[in-house]
């Protein structure tokens, strides 16, 4: 069995989380296949933290933070904070966000296609230098 690497987005890391949310099943699931190794963006850990303690409380942010341990997060390399820039410049209409380019930047460094998200307007729109276009999961 191939295993492909994905790089997970803030919302469906989120949503994955929260069991009210409209999107928890699918990005739960997605997350759970075997078939993929998930990587983090670091700056996608603060985001969620900051979404999980204000909608979920300090609890359900306590064991996030501790389910980290097993998890691979990456943070940004120090070439990665230019490319970081660029595409926040690039993409400055959308505003496209540092979060954001953060998990290009991370996809281009690890040569990967696949992003777990729920963020399609973005994602889809967004030409990374490694490959044609991002693979968006959940389909």
């Amino acid at each position: 069995m191939a295993i492909d690497t994905a790089i997970v987005d803030a919302s469906a890391l989120y949503a994955a989380i929260d069991e009210q949310d409209a999107f928890h099943q699918p990005c739960a699931s997605t997350l759970s296949q075997p078939t993929l190794r998930l990587v983090i963006p670091a700056l996608c850990v603060a985001e969620v933290t900051y979404m999980v303690e204000k909608r979920l409380g300090a609890e359900v942010e306590a064991r996030f933070l501790e389910g980290l341990a097993e998890l691979d997060v990456r943070a940004p390399e120090l070439e990665d904070w230019v490319r970081i820039g660029e595409l926040v410049r690039q993409y400055a209409d959308f505003p496209l966000g540092g979060t954001d380019a953060s998990v290009v930047a991370l996809a281009e460094r690890l040569k990967t296609d696949i992003v777990v998200t729920l963020d399609r307007r973005h994602f889809a729109t967004v030409r990374p230098t490694h490959c044609e276009s991002l693979r968006i999961l959940p389909e």
